[in-house]
């Protein structure tokens, strides 16, 4: 009896065996269950600034080799038009409204080294997932979600404190006034207000004083010191606007440490790459995530000499050259270190290129193709659609070209779950896995719809209808352009959110992307069978989205922006702030 049960499991058993052993091997995900992965970002790139996306005058061979040898992503939206909110969505897979990152003012992304506001310090973002899950960790570039909380030392927003065991570069981002030749460009109308204020409560403070001395006014010592405190503080703030705006916020940083103050640009480029190689050749024996945000192609366009007049884009399109090839040499260390297979790579933008951005004739700013509108425009899709190119070899296929909706909130999902790691259940995470679309496996991205916010106002709306193929975009506010038909706001220098700058519509402007994706011909009940049937379904759409959103403290409020002296970062003795280490030419032994 025991020998006939014996045969007969071995009956069912051994056909079973020699079926697993004859099935073709699982692709390479399969085997590396860990991968390196090594994420890319441009800083104000337009989507038609890279060849493999139209451009024919500016040269990218190397993310074009991306492209060549892996998934191109053409509708790849970013979840804020500006750098602050769409990076602090970037590292949190979370609309930035989610972690009160988007503002309530014109004031839309962190203004100072010296400010309180940042990403909050209860944010997952996915490199504390991956550090939890055996991971080095790093971040070299731009960083622009705040340092400091109460203290110039509690490096409360500080990437060290958000899952990144090492960081280099700047905690703020490159402005024209990091570059002693260079205009500057640190917001003008802020430091007309600034002082405006300072004069307002100068004012103010005089007056009490004078009526303290008089006896005309009951004015208490407390409340004069208080007056006289703040008219100090904005007294300074707008001061340093002018003197000091290079040494407190064009700064590197190695770690918690501040490296350069101010920060010397002829050699920034150079660093940024030596720091990133670094980085790969020293955690090459383990999985590593490497963030390298690069400082390319925001203004003031540092470029090194023998990229300078190579491009046919003027200084910009150098600009763009240079990070190509810096793209280029950190392929060629992966390579080098034999890690090619093993490592998975994503190129993108943080959002579109700045149209405003010109000094005479001289277009310093993106080019966004076919799209449009630009940076700071909530809804446009010149503004929020970037490229996004993703290579594994032997796991993703080469050459493949996607054209579905997909959010570089998505990176959080995909690179947790390549990392083993598990999505936090207490919060809500708005990116989608991408996997199972860049491997092929799935026809659709999981995305049916997605919000576009300037500020913390709902501009637009993005519907796809997977059924048919449609995607549909509604307008419910539109920056007023000026000139008239210019296609972006020269007169202000940046589009606004809300105010008289915008126009509101009821009903939306209804566009189909899918057929017009230059959003050049807005369809209407007339023109369009399915309009009121399309703007109804995204208006329940937006109630249903609304009921997750839960109050947060606002991070951009004008308290947090400002300048707070006990707070600014300072290499010395404030306010003497000055150093030059990297002179030592040291590397932090990781």
């Amino acid at each position: 009896m025991i020998w006939q049960l014996t045969s007969h499991w071995t009956s069912l058993v051994t056909p079973l065996i020699f079926g697993l052993l004859l099935q073709p091997p699982l692709t390479q995900l399969s085997i590396v269950t860990q991968p390196n992965i090594v994420l890319l970002m441009a800083d104000d790139l337009g989507i038609g600034d890279v060849g493999c996306y139209g451009n024919d005058t500016i040269r990218t061979p190397n993310i074009d080799r991306l492209a060549k040898e892996g998934v191109r992503l053409t509708q790849h939206i970013a979840a804020a038009p500006l750098c602050t909110p769409s990076r602090a969505a970037f590292l949190t897979g979370r609309y930035p409204l989610r972690s009160g990152m988007d503002a309530i003012n014109n004031y839309r992304v962190i203004f100072w080294n010296g400010g309180s506001g940042g990403l909050p310090p209860n944010e997952t973002t996915f490199a504390k997932i991956l550090q939890q899950q055996g991971y080095s960790t790093g971040l070299i570039g731009k960083w622009h979600l705040g340092v400091n909380c109460e203290s110039r030392n509690d490096h409360c927003h500080h990437p060290l404190n958000h899952g990144f065991d090492y960081f280099y570069g700047m905690p703020f981002t490159l402005i024209s006034d990091c570059q002693p030749t260079e205009t500057p460009e640190m917001d003008r109308a802020f430091r007309r207000k600034l002082w405006l204020s300072t004069q307002m409560i100068g004012l103010v403070t005089l007056t009490a004083a004078l009526g303290r001395l008089t006896g005309l006014i009951s004015v208490g010592c407390k409340t004069l010191a208080c007056l006289a405190g703040f008219s100090f503080l904005f007294f300074v703030s707008w001061y340093s606007s002018y003197g000091f705006v290079r040494y407190w916020n064009c700064i590197m940083m190695r770690n918690h440490e501040v490296t350069e103050q101010p920060m010397v640009t002829d050699r920034t480029t150079s660093f940024i790459l030596r720091e990133s190689i670094s980085f790969i050749e020293r955690n090459k024996q383990k999985p590593f995530l490497l963030f390298l945000s690069f400082l390319h192609s925001h203004t003031p366009l540092i470029t090194t000499e023998k990229f300078v007049g190579r491009s046919r884009h003027g200084l910009y399109g150098d600009n763009v050259e240079e990070m190509d090839w810096m793209v280029g040499q950190v392929l060629d260390a992966i390579d080098k270190e034999g890690l090619k297979n093993t490592t998975l790579i994503y190129f993108a933008s943080d959002h579109g290129g700045w149209l405003e951005r010109q000094e005479g004739k001289r277009q310093l700013g993106g080019w966004n193709g076919i799209y449009r509108g630009g940076k700071a425009m909530g809804g446009w899709e010149g503004g929020i659609r970037v490229p996004g190119i993703f290579r594994w070899p032997g796991v993703l296929p080469a050459g493949t070209v996607i054209d579905e909706p997909t959010s570089l909130m998505d990176i959080y999902p995909t690179v947790v779950h390549l990392a083993g790691g598990a999505l936090p259940q207490d919060r809500v995470i708005d990116g989608r896995d991408l996997m199972p679309l860049l491997q092929g496996t799935v026809d659709h991205s999981e995305h049916k719809f997605l919000f576009h916010y300037c500020g913390i106002h709902l501009h637009a709306v993005r519907w796809h209808q997977k059924d048919s193929g449609a995607i549909w975009k509604a307008h419910y506010v539109t920056p007023v352009f000026h000139p008239p038909g210019a296609g972006a706001c020269y007169d202000r220098g940046f589009c606004p959110c809300f105010g008289e700058g915008v126009t509101h519509h009821d009903p939306p402007l209804l566009f189909d992307l899918s057929r017009d994706p230059s959003e050049a011909k807005p369809l209407s009940a007339d023109t369009e069978p399915l309009f009121d049937i399309v703007i109804r379904k995204i208006g329940r759409a937006i109630e249903e989205h609304h009921r997750t959103l839960t109050p947060v403290p606002e991070q951009l409020s004008m308290y947090n922006i400002m300048w707070k002296p006990w707070l600014q970062p300072c290499c010395g003795t404030f306010p003497i702030c000055w150093c030059d280490k990297e002179g030592e030419n040291k590397l932090a032994n990781l």
